[in-house]
């Protein structure tokens, strides 16, 4: 899976947060919401480029461009995962987890969760 830029990854999470389908005018509503407004320009050159990764597809509804997931967020986080695990850590996640919990980074609702995940009960993912 191709890495993306954090500009990208903003408007992957818009799509994601609306069901993996958003409206380009959806999207620009969004970024204004969050108090980042970009031009058109930049925002029709970032989908494209999100396109050309094999990220989203675009399809047009009347005049309107829907962009339309390909990637899951869930396939993107694990793949993110993955990276900054073996990039940082060797691929050795007690690392990782032992400098969440070291420097305070995993709360301790977040790490009694997942001592419940680990010993099979359901725990909040």
């Amino acid at each position: 899976m191709q890495q993306i830029s954090d500009y990208e990854l903003e408007l992957m999470k818009i799509i994601w947060a609306n069901g993996g389908t958003a409206l380009y005018a959806e999207i620009v509503k969004a970024l204004e919401d969050k108090g980042t407004p970009w031009t058109k320009n930049t925002i029709i050159t970032l989908l494209s480029r999100l396109a050309n990764k094999g990220f989203l597809k675009a399809s047009k509804t009347g005049f309107r461009n829907q962009y339309i997931a390909v990637v899951l967020e869930t396939d993107y986080q694990e793949e993110q995962t993955k990276t900054l695990l073996n990039k940082l850590y060797e691929g050795n996640a007690k690392g990782l987890v032992s400098t969440l919990i070291q420097k305070d980074l995993l709360s301790s609702d977040d790490y009694e969760d997942l001592k419940k995940y680990w010993k099979g009960g359901e725990g909040d993912k």
